[in-house]
């Protein structure tokens, strides 16, 4: 079995994360993401780097709101699908929400048989009170855009389930 490590992104592995996640934006399974976007983000991404270096998978944990947060852009090499690069990339980001005292992990997916083998459930309701919805909507952030389900976004999340896991 060939073996695999996971660490925190540095800015070194930003165009890896952008090569790697390219063919799932072309697939309409990711949304993309400037180069730039990538940069400012690199401190909430994990890789899963091969024995060569190669990054072969990555997964972000952002965080939204004192007990939310969201697993993003979480994705692993087609050749490294079905070795356990996306379970252990999420134990890491779980891990660090329970560092960072977070409760309740939030996704927005089509792989929805991977995320409820880690404990997400789809989710309809409303997911934060009215005050906290005021304020997340003012993030210029797409994707809390895409949590909030505000109507800018729509096209770009057709299709997708909402999931959460409480922690």
């Amino acid at each position: 079995m060939t073996s695999f490590r996971v660490r925190p992104a540095t800015t070194a592995d930003v165009w890896a994360i952008q090569i790697l996640v390219e063919p799932l934006v072309n697939e309409r399974i990711l949304l993309g993401k400037d180069l730039v976007v990538f940069y400012e983000a690199v401190q909430e991404f994990r890789v899963a780097v091969a024995p060569d270096g190669r990054v072969i998978g990555c997964g972000a944990l952002h965080v939204m709101w004192h007990d939310l947060a969201e697993v993003r852009t979480l994705a692993v090499a087609s050749e490294w699908l079905g070795k356990g690069v996306g379970h252990v990339l999420l134990e890491h980001i779980e891990r660090d929400a329970h560092t960072l005292g977070l409760q309740r992990l939030f996704c927005l997916t089509f792989e929805t048989a991977f995320f409820t083998r880690h404990g997400f459930e789809p989710v309809n309701e409303e997911l934060v009170d009215p005050a906290v919805f005021a304020q997340l909507s003012l993030s210029p952030d797409e994707g809390v855009a895409e949590f909030l389900d505000l109507s800018r976004v729509k096209p770009n999340t057709l299709g997708n389930t909402r999931m959460l896991k409480r922690l």
